[in-house]
């Protein structure tokens, strides 16, 4: 499904989120199949594919990123979900405030933040 454009002045080398479909996203016009870590400048494969299998480790490579995260939009799935109160917590402490919504909602609101030129990235759980 496709996604509004209202992010055209944004670099064309930003990871925009264009589209999402069962098992996978168009993003900075690349397709990616399966569950995706997405930073403004770069996208990369996230091997959880369930909610369930979400663990601070493998948030790891958000918490060495160069300018720091500083919002994590967390893309649950189908469905809404929410991370436990010490999950948020220790993502806090790495200086990550983590929003947590269905994985559609997410792909709208990374992309408005990334248009904000806000310091934001998003774990993305496939459809």
């Amino acid at each position: 499904m496709p996604l509004e454009d209202f992010t055209a002045d944004l670099p064309a080398a930003r990871q925009l989120i264009q589209g999402y479909r069962p098992g996978g996203f168009t993003i900075g016009g690349a397709r990616h199949q399966g569950s995706v870590l997405v930073l403004p400048e770069r996208t990369r494969r996230w091997e959880v594919e369930r909610f369930a299998d979400l663990t601070l480790e493998s948030l790891a490579p958000l918490a060495a990123h160069e300018p720091p995260v500083e919002i994590l939009i967390l893309g649950c799935g189908a469905r809404f979900a929410m991370v436990s109160a010490a999950f948020r917590a220790a993502l806090r402490a790495q200086g990550m405030a983590v929003e947590s919504m269905d994985t559609r909602a997410a792909c709208r609101t990374y992309n408005v933040l990334l248009a904000e030129d806000r310091r934001v990235a998003a774990a993305l759980i496939a459809l």
